[in-house]
């Protein structure tokens, strides 16, 4: 088998991975819940107005499901590169244990980002109607704000992941949206 290493993705690298890759597969990891709590200036909104996008917070009995990105050792430099960049707004790189959907696989040390508290883009909590609200508002370079969301959303539902704060978000998107 050719030398890989892993790639963690839980937003948009779940349906838009850009890189190349080996192999992709369902995947959670251990003590850590998904949140939009990150501001993006440069991908889904703008430094005037930022938009919404997911990070993770540590939380000690939770799981959060993604997508695993196995990348041969050849191309890891050049995949690590551009996702570093693709990431730069407040994302640092964090080694994690990567369990797999497939039970029968052993579990994978993998490399994902996280955008921490006190990052210069971190807008931290909000209800979920002040996230919507801003998310209603906000595009960048990479498209609409209400279209991360809802492909995020229907990306968890096509892996059978349940997040609750994700379809409560694009619960009241599309509320707000059809004039609720």
């Amino acid at each position: 088998m050719v030398p890989s290493r892993w790639v963690f993705g839980y937003g948009s690298l779940i349906w838009r991975p850009a890189f190349e890759y080996a192999e992709r597969a369902p995947a959670h990891v251990r003590g850590w819940e998904r949140r939009f709590h990150q501001g993006s200036t440069d991908h889904r909104g703008t430094p005037e107005q930022p938009g919404r996008v997911v990070t993770l917070e540590p939380a000690d009995d939770s799981r959060c499901w993604g997508m695993a990105y196995r990348v041969e050792e050849a191309v890891w430099t050049r995949v690590v590169e551009g996702l570093d960049v693709r990431e730069s707004g407040g994302y640092v790189r964090h080694r994690v244990q990567l369990t797999f959907a497939e039970s029968s696989r052993e579990t994978q040390d993998a490399e994902m980002y996280v955008a921490a508290a006190g990052n210069r883009n971190y807008l931290g909590p909000a209800s979920i109607d002040a996230i919507a609200r801003q998310v209603l508002r906000s595009e960048g370079p990479s498209g609409h704000n209400v279209e991360y969301v809802l492909e995020l959303q229907q990306a968890l539902v096509t892996m059978g992941a349940d997040d609750a704060h994700v379809e409560a978000l694009a619960a009241r998107v599309q509320q707000l949206r059809s004039g609720g």
